[in-house]
């Protein structure tokens, strides 16, 4: 079984009618070179355009991948933040777009962070930088980013990721709970939109998957306390500093 026929029949079959996905030079180029069998278990099944299960996570099929780096639009050297690091193959094929050292990858789940970790340097990408984070707060220490791909369903994308792009930056994520459309929002708010898809819900520190509404409240309702806390000036910060002051006296008293 020679893999890298496989992969390359894999790219031609997105490329080709009827399917018709895969028209971006760069995109083929670097889904030809990467090892998908490194990022699956099963290698004969690596390179058939269908999706996996590994940890608790859906390894994207590669008309997916395929989709969602086209919107992404990727150039030369751009800096990118993947949210949804996954078992890491979305970020290799960045990586061999833009440079391995310019792609950073979050995820909110420890294990996937460590698969994604092992199969990327198995791969000869350990430049990619994979951190363990709530993909909503997004990765502010490397910002700003020229793009931001979003693995996972979201009905808006999260504050802290739109501030995180660069001035020309783009960030592509799913828009939508059962029923969502592939969109892109540029850094001065325009959106484009694209084929229909189908990922998991984005999670934050606490929810599960499937509860795509529920994530969103929970993101929202913090969004709205952190502008809320930012907004206060003046008097009005001194007295709520010197409440909680008190208030932790207070209770440190009770504990004795």
């Amino acid at each position: 079984m020679d893999l890298a026929v496989l992969r390359a029949d894999m790219v031609d079959g997105l490329e080709s009618p009827p399917r018709d996905i895969l028209a971006d030079e760069a995109v083929a180029i670097a889904m030809r070179d990467v090892p998908r069998h490194a990022f699956v278990d099963d290698e004969r099944t690596a390179y058939a355009d269908r999706a996996h299960e590994a940890l608790g996570t859906r390894v994207l099929a590669p008309r997916t991948v395929a989709r969602l780096l086209q919107a992404l639009a990727l150039e030369d050297d751009d800096t990118v933040l993947i949210v949804g690091a996954g078992v890491g193959y979305t970020a290799a094929v960045a990586a061999e777009i833009v440079g391995e050292t310019n792609v950073h990858a979050v995820d909110i789940s420890r294990p996937l962070v460590a698969e994604a970790r092992g199969n990327l340097s198995e791969s000869g990408y350990d430049g990619v930088l994979v951190d363990c984070r709530d993909g909503a707060n997004g990765l502010p220490e490397y910002a700003p980013f020229d793009r931001i791909l979003l693995e996972a369903a979201a009905v808006e994308p999260p504050r802290a990721l739109l501030e995180q792009l660069a001035e020309d930056g783009r960030l592509v994520f799913p828009r939508g709970t059962h029923q969502q459309r592939l969109e892109a929002v540029s850094a001065d708010g325009e959106t484009e939109q694209f084929d229909a898809v189908s990922l998991d819900p984005l999670l934050v520190e606490g929810e599960q998957s499937g509860a795509v509404e529920r994530n969103r409240t929970a993101r929202e309702d913090h969004e709205r306390a952190q502008r809320r806390a930012e907004s206060r000036r003046g008097w009005e910060q001194d007295w709520i500093e010197w409440e909680e002051a008190i208030g932790g006296q207070s209770r440190r008293g009770r504990s004795r």
